[in-house]
């Protein structure tokens, strides 16, 4: 039990910031489809594109936007540039974050 403010451990309000601004990308729909489909595997912006309903040119910003906040890793074959969700402690979060709000992609993928 807590009996003051001094018995909690809070994070300075850098690691907030980090943290909500990279919760904040989950929050965007072409972002969560994007990162659905990129759970059950690799796959390009074209077909990416196709999955979330959306031009290639958005899904690209967003797939920008997704590797420098670390969600996402790329590469390249030729012209083409293969994604994934990033290895680590980010993409498990990640997949945890779809399987909380009932978003198994292990699960729609074997459907």
């Amino acid at each position: 039990m807590h009996q003051g403010i001094d018995d909690f451990a809070m994070p300075d309000p850098a690691q907030v910031r980090e943290a909500t601004d990279l919760l904040r990308m989950l929050s965007d729909p072409t972002r969560f489809s994007v990162l659905w489909a990129l759970a059950q595997g690799e796959s390009n912006v074209a077909c990416l594109a196709e999955l979330a309903g959306t031009s290639a040119t958005a899904v690209s910003q967003h797939l920008s936007k997704l590797r420098l906040a670390g969600l996402v890793q790329g590469r390249r074959e030729g012209t083409f540039v293969y994604y994934t969700v990033a290895e680590g402690p980010l993409g498990a979060l990640l997949v945890q974050a779809l399987r909380a709000v009932g978003a198994d992609p292990a699960v729609a993928h074997h459907r």
